[in-house]
């Protein structure tokens, strides 16, 4: 078998096997660097990958050379290419520019160990969005989510433990919700393979077991997901984590989750359930419109800088669901690629407070008065990836937020609706960002925590930063990458309704 053929195996190995051999390294910069190299090389698979779909190719890999639905596949198309694009771009991003930051918060003894927990995480992130089978769906969850448990609570900060027992136990009750609906898909089916999944749900007679199991599904992702009102473990777990983590998991974890759901609800339940397509957008659209509303109403009024930004990831996380619970090819484009355009926005964000956090003790509004006067290039990387959260045109936010303002005309009232509740919360958008920019820019030292001797950021996580606020604006201006996986990925799924 050629290499480009191994390319999705790939995507999971490499990482996994590096993860123990970091272990071994008794150096933190070692650990780190080790780290830094196996990721750049996932993000080189991953944008192999992701060349080859755009050239109408899809990579299927069949595990032990047993085919499918006899053996596990793992299989990229252009969703999974997205989402891939993301989890690698998210840590590798973090990594290089986060070394300094890091450092400051863990012992170098236990570098190693965060290190390899790292990997573990990515291997795992990038598990699920290869995986064509449901069960190692489950696998690597458990697998990402026990890493990241170690990520967020490894830092000095002692609150991040509630925060992590918090989200242990949501997460536990999420992936066993989604287990058990997968048992129950299993018990009626006899298959675990996502397209023979599909295909035998058809001709099962009795229907209620499966509907159950939906249910199951979709609950726990959502808990995953962090969708409203099942989000009570992610402004904690973004706000006690160590900075460069929240940057990472902020950037990726409950994009793969809603990767997961749209999955299994447009790929395998909607062509076979009667109804269930009304079912989910009845109870989505509502859950999506109050989550943007709640989440950005908090975010406004909100002073520490990560709990705000973790509030804001709740309203995006109501964009991507309101997009895809309209079913429509705009729709499910709008949601797509709101995924990749929020990434790109909300992790160039938290690598901001990542720099000024590694300045200034007190990450709040009153903490960084007047911080801009000796960190004006940190501050300027917030104001563009602050800019395209909002849905600035020009930035790739804009793009996404258009397509989801056009998604909703198409359906009427409720659309009307749904499209005021969007720009309403943009205008929301604009009053916490501009809330920071101008404490800033225009607050005045002396109110707050001094500034003298304060310097700008390290240039490594200066540098990343840039390269994250840059990607926000070519995107902006050339969105054909995310647009053409967007559009295949809205095609691919509706292609399974009735």
């Amino acid at each position: 078998m050629n290499l480009e053929g191994q390319l999705p195996a790939l995507q999971i190995v490499v990482p996994l096997v590096i993860a123990p051999l970091v272990v071994l390294l008794r150096d933190a910069g070692l650990a780190w660097a080790a780290a830094c190299v196996t990721s750049v090389m996932c993000l080189a698979v991953a944008v192999l990958q992701a060349s080859g779909v755009l050239g109408g190719e899809v990579a299927s890999y069949q595990m032990g050379g047993w085919p499918a639905p006899f053996g596990i596949e793992l299989r990229v198309d252009a969703f999974s290419a997205l989402i891939l694009l993301v989890i690698t771009g998210a840590s590798t991003l973090s990594l290089l520019g986060g070394r300094a930051s890091l450092a400051a918060d863990i012992a170098d003894s236990r570098q190693p160990l965060f290190y390899a927990a790292w990997l573990i995480a990515l291997a795992g992130l990038s598990g699920i969005a290869v995986t064509g089978d449901a069960f190692n769906v489950f696998v690597f969850m458990e697998i990402s989510s026990l890493a990241t448990y170690i990520l967020i609570a490894a830092g000095p900060d002692r609150r991040a433990l509630t925060a992590v027992f918090k989200y242990l136990i949501m997460g536990t009750i999420g992936a066993t919700f989604y287990l058990i609906g997968v048992g129950l898909v299993y018990m009626m089916t006899g298959t675990l393979n996502f397209a023979d999944m599909e295909a035998r749900i058809a001709e099962v007679s009795d229907q209620r077991p499966i509907l159950v199991a939906a249910g199951f599904i979709t609950i726990g992702l959502a808990l995953k997901a962090a969708v409203f009102p099942l989000h009570v473990w992610l402004p904690n777990a973004y706000t006690h984590a160590p900075n460069i983590v929240t940057a990472f998991v902020a950037a990726c974890s409950t994009k793969v989750a809603l990767y997961v759901l749209l999955r299994f609800d447009f790929f395998v339940f909607q062509g076979n359930l009667e109804d269930h397509l009304i079912q989910f957008a009845g109870f989505m659209i509502p859950l999506a419109l109050l989550g943007i509303v709640v989440g950005s109403a908090v975010a406004v009024v909100e002073t520490d800088l990560k709990r705000m930004l973790a509030y804001s990831s709740v309203a995006q996380i109501g964009y991507i669901l309101l997009g895809a619970s309209f079913a429509s090819v705009t729709g499910l484009m709008a949601s797509i690629t709101h995924m990749f355009n929020h990434a790109l926005a909300k992790g160039a964000l938290f690598l901001a407070v990542a720099a000024i956090g590694m300045r200034l003790s007190h990450l709040t509004l009153d903490g960084i008065s007047g911080i801009a006067r000796v960190m004006p290039w940190t501050m300027a990387g917030l104001a563009v990836a602050g800019a395209s959260l909002v849905g600035i045109p020009g930035t790739a936010g804009f793009v996404s937020k258009w397509l989801l303002l056009q998604a909703a005309m198409e359906h009427g009232a409720i659309g009307f609706a749904a499209a005021a509740v969007v720009v309403l919360s943009s205008l929301a958008a604009v009053v916490y960002i501009w809330r920071i920019i101008e404490r800033a820019w225009f607050g005045t030292p002396e109110a707050a925590e001094s500034v003298v001797g304060v310097q700008e950021a390290p240039w490594p996580l200066l540098a990343v930063l840039w390269i994250a606020a840059a990607a926000n604006i070519y995107f902006g201006l050339v969105p054909a990458v995310p647009l053409d996986l967007a559009a295949s990925s809205a095609d691919e799924l509706l292609r399974h309704l009735p």
